[in-house]
């Protein structure tokens, strides 16, 4: 943080001014994103705590996995037929429930 400061003199430093900060051991961290995730394997996560707000920092590798569903032509077909709604409807609604029967029912109230 301060180049030439001694880390214990730091520590104390930090306490003084109402600041903890704890080395967490993880093996993993994941962000869930509205559209997927990012994963941080084997990470280094640093939690700080000022006046009882704490703070995490998170270094290492990540990679990001997407979770955008796959739609099938059949599937959308389906809820077009059994609902009359529109192609661009049934996508939406699958997307949101992810589940074939689900998007009928909602479409269908």
């Amino acid at each position: 943080m301060f180049p030439g400061l001694n880390p214990k003199k730091m520590q104390h430093i930090m306490k003084q001014m109402g600041m903890d900060q704890e080395e967490i051991d993880a093996s993993k961290v994941i962000i869930e994103k509205v559209d997927g995730k990012i994963i941080i394997d084997n990470p280094s996560v640093i939690k700080i705590s000022i006046h009882g707000q704490d703070t995490f920092q998170v270094s290492g590798e990540s990679r990001e996995e997407n979770s955008a569903p796959e739609i099938s032509k059949d599937d959308t077909k389906t809820i077009i037929e059994k609902t009359g709604c529109t192609k661009e409807q049934a996508k939406e609604t699958l997307k949101q429930t992810k589940d074939l029967a689900e998007a009928i029912l909602k479409l269908s109230e």
